[in-house]
């Protein structure tokens, strides 16, 4: 018996489904495999857009899950189709409300009080150190709620003080909606337009998560070096 051509037997030989969706997107994606990406990708292959909020929002109660990674990964599956822009920047926007609004409810269940007696223990520190924060707070707290949103490493923290200083709730919301709206809008749409190479934008906003986190490391080295000289100062005017 003369064998089938080549081709039709290609062409009836069964295909194995994709596994992804990105897969099905893009033959060419670079869809990530493992680490944080990968599983990113994953919560947003099997829920879609309330996946990618589910990520965003654990982004914010555990820091070390980075948006630079999760939002610019969206943004990318958008592009091919495994959800809508809009729905992207919705879920990743909500998720971002849901996890601030966890970590302003901790900060009011905490409270002024045990703020204070937990500050009072603390060596290096005064009473009035925690008062002039909480003075500040009182009047720049609408301003540091909408731009700490747009700074990596704060744009969690953020929330904590507010809850602590007991901020209006529908002011938080909606501070916290407006700072979140930005900072994902730039890193979804970020990742939509770099498409397989959305992986750059975790390199450039990792730059400025390290510059930040220098600085926050400087201010407080020199806060301790002043601290420690006028502890050292007081000492000797006791004793003269």
């Amino acid at each position: 018996m003369t064998p089938p051509p080549a081709a039709l037997v290609l062409a009836l030989a069964p295909t194995s489904a994709p596994t992804s969706a990105f897969a099905v997107a893009s033959a060419s994606a670079q869809e990530p495999a493992g680490g944080i990406a990968g599983w990113a990708a994953g919560l947003v292959d099997t829920l879609g857009g309330p996946g990618a909020g589910l990520a965003i929002a654990l982004e914010n109660l555990f820091p070390p899950l980075p948006s630079e990674v999760i939002l610019p990964l969206t943004g990318f599956a958008a592009g091919q189709g495994v959800l809508g822009l809009a729905s992207a920047l919705f879920w990743t926007t909500l998720g971002s409300v849901v996890g601030a609004l966890a970590l302003y409810v901790l900060g009011a269940l905490f409270g002024r009080e045990r703020m204070h007696a937990v500050w009072a223990r603390l060596p290096l520190v005064k009473a009035t150190d925690l008062e002039r924060t909480e003075a500040w707070f009182r009047r720049h707290g609408a301003k540091a709620v909408l731009l700490g949103r747009m700074v990596p490493i704060f744009r969690s923290l953020i929330s904590v003080p507010a809850g602590v200083e007991r901020m209006p709730v529908p002011l938080f919301l909606l501070l916290t909606t407006l700072g979140s709206l930005v900072w994902n809008g730039v890193l979804v749409g970020a990742g939509y337009a770099l498409g397989d190479r959305w992986e750059l934008v975790e390199a450039y906003v990792g730059v400025a998560s390290k510059a930040v986190a220098v600085l926050v490391l400087l201010a407080a080295a020199a806060w301790l070096t002043v601290r420690l000289r006028g502890r050292r100062a007081d000492a000797r005017h006791r004793r003269a």
